[in-house]
């Protein structure tokens, strides 16, 4: 008679699936690890939106934010490329956001 396998959680397969899925691209890595690289407080004000050879485009919610993450971004790259276990990041790039939602009129 075989003996049944005691159940087992089911995270390990979703995680495994969630990275196999994701684009495995420069700018989806840096996302994937932006807010645990850099703390809510910055990954609430600005999201990395682009990436060309490894300079990484940050859009910022307010030109005060793109302008502090310029004078950051030493510190912001070495902590970007710690959590992705390489030096991959060249660079930043902040810019500030364009509104949502809002249109000129003519």
């Amino acid at each position: 008679m075989s003996r049944r396998r005691a159940p087992r959680p089911a995270a390990g397969a979703i995680q495994a699936l969630a990275d196999a899925l994701a684009p495995q691209t420069l700018l989806a890595e840096v996302q994937r690890v932006w807010p645990r690289a850099v703390g809510d407080l910055v990954a609430a004000q600005a999201t990395p939106t682009g990436e060309r050879d490894g300079i990484v485009v940050v859009s910022c919610n307010a030109a005060v934010w793109a302008q502090e993450l310029d004078l950051m971004a030493p510190a912001l790259v070495a902590a970007v490329n710690t959590a992705l276990g390489a030096e991959r990041v060249r660079g930043l790039r902040c810019q500030t956001a364009p509104a949502r939602g809002w249109a000129r009129e003519p």
